[in-house]
């Protein structure tokens, strides 16, 4: 950040602004995010207490989320974001973060196993939780085309996790694919974790059932709540905390 500050003519962090604060951590989430926020306000605290600068921009800036409210994601770029993800891999990753919401600590513990295609199911594990997804025509084409293009393309690899790259498939310690990989084909300006937390809200707008959310998406119903409260705060706002 402070590479990125001077690359944009920022002389002094005594320029430094809120603005620049808020700028830096805009288009981030979770642990990266978090991560972000502490650095700057642990930088910006310390350079206030040695009277380096005179104020501190980042005494506003939450670690967690700014508002705790998922965002939407603009239409169009939904839309479009499968037709602009071209490999099997991507398309794959794309759908089940999209339509099913499974999380990419979630999406990288998938077994090949897990998926059968006969009888329209997988499922996702999450520590000692099990969630099963029945699929729907799409992802069912999708994830039948990656296991045909994974079959051809390292015929004799013996990784029993669902989704692998050109490394992980031969190696014989069996490595779960790296996050960077899954997040190759993600069209830009969407995220993996926006397109599951839309996915999410989009639900919650519906339906307003956190009993079906928890069923349809395996969360538990402290988030269910959470998004239910996001997609309907006028009919949450007087239920107790």
């Amino acid at each position: 950040m402070l590479t990125a500050w001077a690359e944009a003519d920022v002389v002094s962090l005594r320029e430094i602004t809120r603005h620049h604060v808020d700028a830096a951590v805009d288009g981030h989430s979770g642990r990266a995010r978090r991560q972000l926020a502490l650095a700057l306000r642990s930088l910006l605290r310390t350079l206030k207490r040695e009277r380096v600068v005179f104020r501190d921009p980042a005494q506003h800036l939450r670690v967690g989320s700014p508002t705790g409210i998922p965002k939407v994601v603009p239409s169009d770029l939904l839309a479009n974001a499968l037709r602009q993800t071209k490999t099997p891999l991507g398309r794959l990753v794309l759908v089940l973060a999209t339509v099913h919401a499974v999380p990419v600590h979630e999406l990288r513990t998938i077994l090949t196993c897990d998926l059968d295609l006969a009888r329209g199911t997988l499922i996702i594990r999450g520590g000692l939780r099990r969630h099963t997804i029945y699929l729907e025509e799409l992802t069912h084409q999708i994830a039948a085309d990656w296991l045909d293009y994974r079959h051809c393309r390292w015929p004799a690899s013996s990784n029993p996790r669902l989704l692998v790259s050109q490394r992980s498939a031969l190696d014989p310690d069996y490595p779960a694919v790296g996050k960077t990989l899954l997040r190759v084909d993600v069209p830009p300006g969407l995220t993996l974790v926006r397109l599951r937390q839309d996915r999410i809200l989009n639900e919650a707008a519906e339906t307003a059932d956190p009993l079906r959310l928890m069923r349809l998406f395996g969360i538990t119903e402290k988030t269910a709540m959470h998004y239910v409260t996001a997609a309907h705060p006028e009919r949450t706002a007087k239920l107790p905390r």
